[in-house]
């Protein structure tokens, strides 16, 4: 009676799937009710209500009331189809919902729509179809067909009412650009970077976040949440014109609880997280020390500071999340509760969703930490010096009778000679400068100034912000500046050769009337908490290098040179993999390059089936996006 019953219930499931109309967009069950059998999404409907044909569609938790769950279509069906035939496209197919721009995509074909707009992006909707559709690049009716149609030369993009009528239908805060405030509220961190969205989303509660995302879905526009705005890149605006860019500016609040979790609003910048913490039970965190950046893409594509080696990265305090997902639902993930989506939010949360609030294991503040900074002049004086120089200070941190995970530095670098490197250690005064300090001086010239100086925790959250406070203003936050940066991930097996590191001084010495600098951070070594994880903790690669390296440089005029540095390491150094930190990301990478860098083969690919499961319409999207 069982397997009769058993039976009976999947026929009845598979008899409503057919019945259903197919779905025209790659969304599946939800209010309309539409089935995958038979789109060209995929069969199988995912257990967040999206077609397609991954495992992560006809694996754990696939529909069979709204597809089948093998992927494979029953012989014969009555599904009704709204679907209808397009034509062989000649131009290669969009993969990522852009089209025309430097990769030339054709809308006509993509599971997207066949029309594509003004701001370079495909659909079907009267945004993508009407004033301004590139005919070139795709149909400017919606079905495949041919229109005459005039691309906009306006340089300010400007939505269309159905996504403005969509926002004041459900009561969604947002600016245009006629509005009072627009240009602070879109200026760049990185002015070098200017990008113009549609229009910027204002929202002060979950509920404003989850009917934007639904909006911007459904007029084809593309969209990035800025939580501090720091990208180096400018992803918070999307990278391109045209973006819905929503601002968490008042998703502000920080609670901690008896447990020691605290709730971070995901507009929460690392300064102000650092003084609730203290302030309301003298906890710390693991987290960089620049007071402005925002906790949402710090930790979510790691978060280094000086306590890193011994705490871990920011990304790993991460417990929980609430996260908005490309269909507009709120969901909490944890290791146990949407486990992959959590898996992913931390490597790649800018292509997965909006996390509104952040749950985060804090420690408690050790009552003092000693800062210590050693200057030197001379160094580039000779290449022998510059490069014995850094190749002690490798062995040093290599030294597992003299390091342990309590000790971190950097090694900072400029134009002007300066060479000083500074850190954090988890003990005494007396004790860095007996065990420690002579090891790390043996053999170099001699310092012109060394400071080893005790610090109760907040003060030294002050100290290394370089600043007077730690506090940063709730709004109005007005700081920015105009440069290019690369990086550079260090395996630990291999570390920097002298080879490299003569290139390097080399290539330093042709000199430059080019501003920059260099950081070279330790990240592994003896002990090192980074490195105790690995790639199925989170959507993060880099856990086995033993230095992340930073070059900088001021203005546009800096990009050669800086593009130099890095190839001066790298180039004379063949047989290593490097790889690139996120946090320091590289808007001159085309996407391919940037998922092998920053993500590798294993992880991109994992990350990329997690993509086509909970939002294969690339809705949240920047040129580097997984699936880009």
């Amino acid at each position: 009676m069982k397997t009769l019953v058993t039976l009976t219930a999947s026929a009845l499931l598979a008899s409503i799937a057919f019945a259903a109309t197919v779905s025209p967009d790659g969304t599946c069950g939800g209010a309309n009710g539409y089935t995958c059998l038979n789109s060209a999404f995929g069969n199988c409907c995912s257990q967040y209500g999206w077609c397609g044909s991954t495992t992560g569609h006809c694996g754990t938790g696939c529909n069979p009331a709204f597809g089948t769950c093998t992927n494979n279509p029953p012989p014969s069906s009555t599904v009704r189809s709204s679907s209808t035939p397009q034509p062989t496209p000649t131009k290669r197919v969009s993969t990522d919902g852009s089209c025309a721009g430097t990769n030339g995509y054709t809308c006509l074909g993509s599971t997207f729509g066949n029309c594509c707009s003004q701001w370079g992006w495909c659909g079907s909707t009267v945004d993508h179809c009407g004033t301004g559709c590139n005919s070139a690049f795709g149909s400017c009716t919606g079905n495949g067909g041919t229109t005459t149609s005039t691309t906009s030369t306006s340089p300010t993009p400007t939505p269309s009412g159905s996504v403005l009528q969509c926002l004041n239908t459900r009561n969604v805060p947002y600016k245009m650009t006629s509005d009072a405030g627009w240009a602070d509220l879109i200026e760049p961190y990185n002015l070098r970077l200017p990008h113009t969205p549609a229009v910027v989303v204002l929202p002060s509660t979950n509920q404003h976040v989850q009917d934007a995302v639904v909006c911007a879905k459904q007029a084809g526009i593309k969209v990035q949440a800025k939580g501090g705005g720091h990208s180096y890149a400018n992803f918070a605006s999307g990278g391109k014109d045209g973006s819905m860019m929503i601002v968490l500016e008042a998703f502000n609040g920080i609670q901690l609880d008896a447990s020691g979790v605290v709730k971070v609003g995901g507009g929460v910048r690392l300064g102000n997280l650092a003084d609730g913490i203290w302030t309301q039970g003298q906890k710390a965190l693991s987290h960089g020390t620049c007071p402005g950046v925002g906790i949402g893409g710090h930790a979510t594509h790691g978060g280094y500071g000086h306590t890193s080696r011994n705490w871990g990265l920011a990304m790993d305090a991460i417990v929980k999340v609430d996260v908005v997902l490309a269909n507009g639902t709120l969901v909490t993930a944890s290791s146990t509760q949407n486990s992959e989506i959590f898996w992913g939010i931390r490597g790649a949360a800018d292509s997965l969703g909006i996390v509104t609030s952040f749950y985060l294991q804090t420690r408690s503040a050790p009552s003092s930490i000693t800062y210590f900074e050693i200057q030197f002049d001379g160094i580039f004086n000779s290449k022998a010096t510059f490069t014995n120089t850094l190749l002690h200070l490798q062995d040093f941190a290599r030294n597992a009778s003299v390091v342990d995970n309590r000790i971190s530095f950097g090694i900072y670098m400029d134009g002007y000679g300066s060479f000083a490197p500074s850190g954090a250690f988890f003990g005494s005064v007396s004790e860095f400068n007996t065990k420690i300090r002579p090891e790390f001086l043996r053999g170099l010239p001699t310092p012109t100034n060394v400071i080893v100086q005790s610090y109760s925790w907040y003060d030294y959250l002050v100290k290394v912000s370089g600043k007077n406070t730690i506090k940063v203003p709730l709004t109005g936050y007005d700081e920015h500046e105009n440069f290019f940066a690369k990086s550079i991930t260090v395996p630990e097996s291999d570390g920097l050769t002298a080879t490299s590191l003569n290139s390097l001084y080399d290539y330093i010495k042709r000199g430059t009337s080019v501003d920059y600098f260099i950081i070279i951070n330790l990240y592994g070594g003896p002990g090192s908490a980074i490195n105790s994880k690995d790639t199925n903790f989170a959507a993060y690669s880099d856990r086995h290098s033993l230095w992340v390296m930073q070059n900088y440089g001021f203005t546009a005029n800096s990009i050669t040179w800086i593009n130099g540095l890095n190839d001066a390491v790298v180039k004379a150094q063949p047989q290593t993999q490097f790889g690139a930190y996120l946090n320091y990301v590289d808007p001159s990478l085309d996407a391919a390059t940037a998922h092998k860098v920053y993500y590798g083969d294993a992880v991109y690919a994992r990350l990329l089936a997690l993509k086509k499961s909970i939002d294969p319409q690339s809705v949240f999207w920047n040129p580097q996006a997984i699936g880009a």
